[in-house]
């Protein structure tokens, strides 16, 4: 019939639309936060970022504070707000709207969660996507469909031990350089957060007081960054404590 595709014209659309998709889906940084409503190829819409009063503040206290918290409740987007100012930092790439800190120069980033199982399907999942099993031609890697641009993910190195946790992550930097992302867990312990000097360090849940310790170590030459995300499950604890104004700390 007449304006019926050859077989050959249907897999060239279809590959076309597969590229598509696959394009939109490694460029989520590039969605969030914008001017206005935008609704999205599933028909979700992601929100202006005016919208979000408490995650611009978060963002711009970088400026003034090396240590920031974001504590509230579950589901208001602290993952997504850690997860898209260590995108920004890693990759350089930073919104016309951004009033935070800033580097110039790839950086060094460790990206933390609870537990090795935490930190691979939550922390891991939310930067990097899911992981993609080496095939031909291609060693195992990330999809890119997290935060971080899938095109900016370079080489990856694996933990033993832990299934599909990576190691390191090469990240390219909008100065043509490369950041480096190690991905950690609490459960490691304080020893596994010894080491080298790093730019910035993102906690995703509360974390024991020792490891935050640690933290502010190896960011201390750098005048690094060090920001949690977390629900105060545990009460008045330590880590909590740290953050809260003096006045309303018990007695």
């Amino acid at each position: 019939m007449d304006g019926e595709l050859t077989r050959e014209e249907r897999e060239r659309l279809a590959f076309m639309l597969a590229e598509q998709k696959k394009r939109h889906d490694q460029r989520k940084f590039f969605r969030m936060f914008p001017d206005e409503d935008t609704e999205q190829l599933d028909g979700s819409i992601i929100h202006a970022r005016e919208k979000y009063q408490r995650h611009l503040e978060f963002f711009a206290k970088g400026t003034t504070y090396r240590e920031r918290c974001f504590m509230a409740a579950n589901r208001v987007g602290k993952t997504v707000s850690g997860s898209f100012e260590t995108t920004c930092h890693l990759t350089g790439l930073y919104p016309h709207w951004w009033e935070g800190r800033t580097f110039d120069h790839p950086i060094r980033a460790w990206a933390a969660g609870k537990t090795n199982e935490t930190s691979r399907d939550i922390v891991q999942t939310e930067l990097l996507g899911a992981v993609q099993s080496a095939a031909k031609g291609r060693n195992k890697g990330f999809t890119g469909t997290g935060m971080i641009p899938g095109q900016r993910i370079g080489s990856v190195t694996w933990k033993q031990g832990v299934q599909d946790f990576a190691d390191t992550v090469k990240i390219k930097h909008a100065s043509g350089g490369w950041s480096t992302l190690g991905m950690k867990s609490f459960q490691q312990g304080r020893g596994s957060f010894e080491g080298t000097a790093q730019h910035l360090i993102w906690l995703d849940e509360e974390c024991p007081i020792e490891v935050y310790g640690e933290c502010l170590i190896r960011t201390a030459t750098t005048k690094g960054v060090i920001i949690l995300t977390f629900t105060p499950l545990e009460g008045l604890t330590e880590t909590v404590l740290q953050f809260m104004p003096q006045e309303m700390r018990p007695e």
